[in-house]
């Protein structure tokens, strides 16, 4: 899963990313290269990407992704030739968050280094390589290994803050040291410095992994990839003759997720992406990413741990809500009071002595057979405003009064 042979590795808590960019940053440095700042970061990217590269001084420039989903080549070339006396590093998320293996991501890299800058690849979708692929293989120089999701540590908030990282050889010099350890690439004259609290980040965290890999072997691990990949394309086969699957790679397959495109529907039935995954609770499900990283979709990525049959109660469950959206599409419907637009319904909601809505309350609440009243899980409120609350904050802090002493008190009263 590493880099390449004779690799390097560091672990620095939450801050991968950070320590990756800044090694870089300190190996240009050491060249005397200190005017390249600018990093180059594709649409297809993570979110956190442009927030390290402002981290560790760099200048964001965003390059676009074709219709394909992959990064665009012709416009990645003229900003390599715009930026290239100031070319610090691409930062690539590779399989993508598109949901397709970038083609060129050989290419890519070639382009970045015949241009003087270093290649960042995100490992949050290491999952889709480990036993099939190496990053050095196709050009990476730095990346981090995100032990959530991959290495069996929990992915809710994000993943706890535990992230290895990987370098090639001439970045090993400048990686992170500690006081506490010495680190066989620890290079006092060289190294960026500490930048986590712990030397080796979580002590709790890492046995998790460090386990999970034992037990799985190397032929476990390659299984596990290759079933998240398969888990998505069958999931994305299932539901492409009832929405539009957004990317695909050219042979027609997707990666290790993939992209649903609901935003027609705005059009043809009022409904959004808030309005599915909201729904999605009525049927038991927790719904996937929304809104990233293309707005108004949903993102499905279903790794290795999911079994067919859930899968399938999944598939179901997205398959009765585009039905749903058909009724409203024929008129069949109300396009403000739906059972979509009302969603999610809790046991307040559907207990409740007046019912004036235009379906049943047993399709709002058990829309499928496999929706049962002992196994339901009910969602604890109602929708309320969506993102009005979000965007209209109103304070809930007590008032400054009550901190006043029993003195100062006193003395107002009087």
């Amino acid at each position: 899963v590493w880099l390449e042979r004779g690799h390097e590795c560091c672990s620095i808590g939450a801050q991968g990313e950070y320590a990756g960019l800044a090694a870089i940053k300190a190996y240009l440095n050491s060249k005397g290269e200190t005017h390249r700042l600018v990093c180059l970061i594709p649409k297809s990217a993570h979110g956190t990407n442009p927030a390290s590269a402002q981290m560790a001084g760099m200048k964001v420039q965003v390059v676009e992704v074709d219709r394909d989903g992959n990064i665009d080549i012709a416009h990645l070339k003229a900003m390599v030739d715009k930026h290239k006396t100031n070319l610090a590093a691409i930062m690539i998320t590779y399989p993508s968050t598109n949901g397709v293996f970038e083609e060129n991501i050989s290419e890519v890299c070639e382009l970045i280094h015949q241009h003087g800058g270093q290649v960042y690849l995100d490992g949050a979708n290491m999952n889709a390589q480990v036993g099939l692929c190496r990053p050095g293989d196709y050009g990476s120089d730095v990346s981090h290994l995100n032990l959530h999701k991959t290495f069996c540590i929990p992915h809710g908030g994000g993943g706890p803050g535990m992230g290895p990282i990987g370098v090639k050889q001439h970045l090993a010099p400048f990686l992170p040291s500690h006081p506490v350890v010495t680190l066989k690439s620890d290079n006092t004259l060289s190294s960026l410095g500490t930048i986590s609290a712990a030397p080796w980040g979580s002590s709790a965290i890492l046995p998790i992994s460090w386990a999970y890999i034992k037990m799985m072997g190397a032929k476990g691990l390659k299984h596990a990839t290759e079933v998240a990949i398969l888990n998505a394309n069958y999931m994305a086969k299932r539901l492409e003759k009832h929405y539009k699957i957004l990317y695909r790679g050219v042979r027609g397959f997707v990666a290790h997720e993939f992209i649903l495109d609901v935003r027609p529907f705005k059009k043809t039935a009022n409904i959004e992406a808030v309005d599915v995954a909201k729904r999605l609770q009525d049927y038991g499900f927790h719904a996937p990413t929304m809104s990233w990283p293309v707005a108004g979709t949903l993102m499905i990525e279903p790794t290795e741990s999911e079994d067919k049959a859930e899968m399938d109660r999944f598939c179901d469950a997205l398959v009765g809500i585009r039905h749903e959206i058909a009724e409203i599409e024929e008129g069949r419907m109300d396009s403000r009071i739906n059972p979509l637009k009302m969603a999610p319904h809790s046991l307040a909601c559907i207990s409740s002595s007046t019912w004036d809505r235009p379906y049943t309350r047993e399709s709002a609440a058990f829309p499928m057979p496999f929706v049962k009243p002992e196994t339901k899980f009910w969602p604890s409120i109602s929708r309320i405003d969506d993102i009005y609350g979000d965007q209209h904050l109103v304070c809930t802090c007590p008032p400054m009064d009550i901190y006043e002493s029993p003195f100062e008190q006193e003395r107002a009263s009087s």
